[in-house]
């Protein structure tokens, strides 16, 4: 998800510790629980990603109202409705879709690639990349050729489609979004979980999803979890980070994620990864690790 960013603002070294542990760990979780919701039986569109955006972006809607927070304008609404299409249906609800026929550590890998597509889209709105971030972006789209062309993801031609449009779009939206007109971050967030999750739903029911039988305890408990840690929790935390530290810095979740996904994809779902697998990760993960730190020297 996307918001504006404002200049950082100074604050206990604890508070963003804290903040940023939240991010990695919650953010590199939510692959798991899409999975534990899959294998228990709920629909991926409809109920895994639209189900859960509504709840999780009703409730904060109604907070921030509640908390007189201006709700968005007729124009605002339909920037809204464009971020929630970009970033969660074709964002986050294509990883959903990959994840029925691709591990969660894989899928994670994948959308590793974003600050690559980032870089390359940046080009089309003034933000030429320097020498070194084009450095970045090369090794990181040799890891991605790597990991599409011979590890277990090219056993899944479905899986690996899917897998290469969620960063694309996601990575289009966000940058799109910027200079936008929007509300306050909080309700841009909660605004643009709605407007996603409304398509996500409508999708979902027009492929024809269905809940064929009563969805298992894990499955129930990962939604539960991915609503209200993934997609409240974890985001909301995520905005507060961009309004207090360096975008540089926040931006880190996109190779710390990945890692905890893997690790925790081994751990607790047995799943196996090749050497094939690993090292395309650390080529992709190095490739953003410079193009992040070329942005902090530019800085």
């Amino acid at each position: 998800m996307s918001s504006s960013v404002q200049a950082p603002v100074r604050t206990g070294g604890l508070a963003v510790a804290a903040a940023l542990a939240i991010v990695y760990v919650v953010w590199g979780s939510t692959y798991l629980g899409i999975r534990f919701a899959l294998e228990g039986g709920l629909p991926p569109l409809s109920a895994v990603s639209g189900f859960r955006f509504l709840v999780a972006g009703g409730a904060m809607f109604a907070f921030l109202r509640w908390r007189g927070v201006a709700a968005p304008t007729r124009a605002q609404w339909k920037n809204l409705l464009v971020m929630g299409a970009l970033l969660l249906l074709f964002g986050n609800g294509f990883v959903v879709l990959a994840e029925q026929d691709v591990s969660s550590g894989l899928a994670a890998v994948a959308v590793a690639s974003v600050p690559l597509w980032m870089g390359l889209f940046g080009i089309f709105y003034g933000a030429k990349p320097s020498r070194i971030e084009w450095i970045g972006i090369a090794i990181g789209f040799l890891g991605v050729l790597w990991l599409n062309a011979g590890s277990s993801l090219s056993a899944s031609p479905t899986g690996l489609v899917l897998l290469l449009i969620a960063p694309v779009a996601w990575a289009f939206g966000s940058l799109w979004s910027r200079g936008r007109d929007l509300p306050s971050p909080f309700m841009a967030a909660a605004g643009q979980m709605l407007c996603g999750g409304a398509l996500l739903l409508a999708t979902g029911l027009l492929r024809g999803e269905t809940l064929d039988a009563a969805p298992t305890t894990q499955g129930l408990l990962a939604l539960l979890y991915l609503a209200v840690f993934g997609s409240v929790i974890a985001f909301s935390t995520y905005v507060w980070l961009l309004h207090h530290v360096r975008p540089a810095l926040v931006s880190s979740y996109a190779y710390v994620n990945p890692a905890i996904a893997v690790a925790l994809g081994a751990w607790l779902a047995g799943e196996r990864f090749t050497a094939h697998d690993l090292g395309a990760m650390a080529v992709i993960l190095a490739g953003v690790v410079i193009i992040t730190l070329a942005k902090v020297l530019r800085r």
